[in-house]
């Protein structure tokens, strides 16, 4: 293991349900994922903010309030150890993330969001600048660039919404010599192909998970438990 160099890390909502922070589609701990209490039609589409943008703002700044409670747990901290460790080494570990939370960041690494950061927002009228959402987003607020009002939203990537850093993330795949899923469900694309683009590559690949995901036969190596235990004993196999 310690001979890869350069690896790309996909995560998602299983590693950071263990600081408290909902999975979407739940799991075999008991989460019912979030997409089973509500409909995710109308909180994650533009057709549902357009329709009821006020009950999207208060979905979001429940969840953005939620979120600023939490903290890291072990697996964001080893992740963050491990990129730092690579990149002293001449190695690299690019870490591209579906989750919408600030977790990886705030244990010390340097993240792609490819579904965007519900800590941020910005104007669907004008598109200038994300910004950080300090308190909640409002209807009754205004752009600060255009001064529309009504038209900031969360800076989240909806269902039918292109996902972001694509030409980053296939290139940094490219790049590698090992693709690790932590804590995916592996139903969701276009995340979810990027095991078979690292296998049609000749890279070699690895999930880390609570349970086998969706597409849990395309790897090369499982392993699995709690995010917490098996993401630090991971990274450990490089020293750190």
């Amino acid at each position: 293991m310690i001979d890869h160099k350069h690896i790309l890390v996909l995560t998602g909502s299983g590693i950071s349900a263990e600081s408290g922070i909902s999975t979407y589609r739940g799991g075999a701990d008991g989460d019912e994922g979030l997409w089973s209490a509500v409909d995710f039609q109308k909180y994650a589409s533009p057709e549902g903010f357009a329709e009821d943008p006020i009950g999207v703002h208060n979905f979001y700044n429940v969840r953005r309030a939620q979120i600023r409670t939490v903290t890291p747990n072990p697996a964001h901290f080893a992740l963050a150890r491990l990129q730092g460790h690579l990149s002293k080494i001449g190695g690299s570990l690019t870490l591209v993330t579906q989750n919408v939370d600030d977790l990886h960041e705030r244990a010390g690494a340097e993240t792609f969001h490819m579904h965007g950061e519900i800590l941020k927002g910005f104007c669907a009228n004008c598109d200038r600048d994300r910004f950080t959402v300090v308190g909640d987003l409002a209807v009754t607020d205004a752009c600060s660039s255009c001064g529309r009002i009504g038209t900031l939203r969360p800076d989240v990537v909806w269902f039918g919404e292109m996902p972001y850093h694509m030409d980053a993330i296939y290139s940094a795949m490219q790049a590698a010599d090992l693709f690790v899923s932590i804590g995916t469900s592996g139903s969701v694309y276009p995340a979810a192909g990027f095991v078979q683009e690292a296998r049609v590559s000749g890279i070699r690949t690895m999930e880390l998970n609570l349970e086998p995901s969706d597409n849990a036969f395309a790897f090369d190596h499982a392993e699995y438990g709690l995010a917490g235990e098996i993401v630090p004993a991971w990274a450990a196999n490089w020293g750190i």
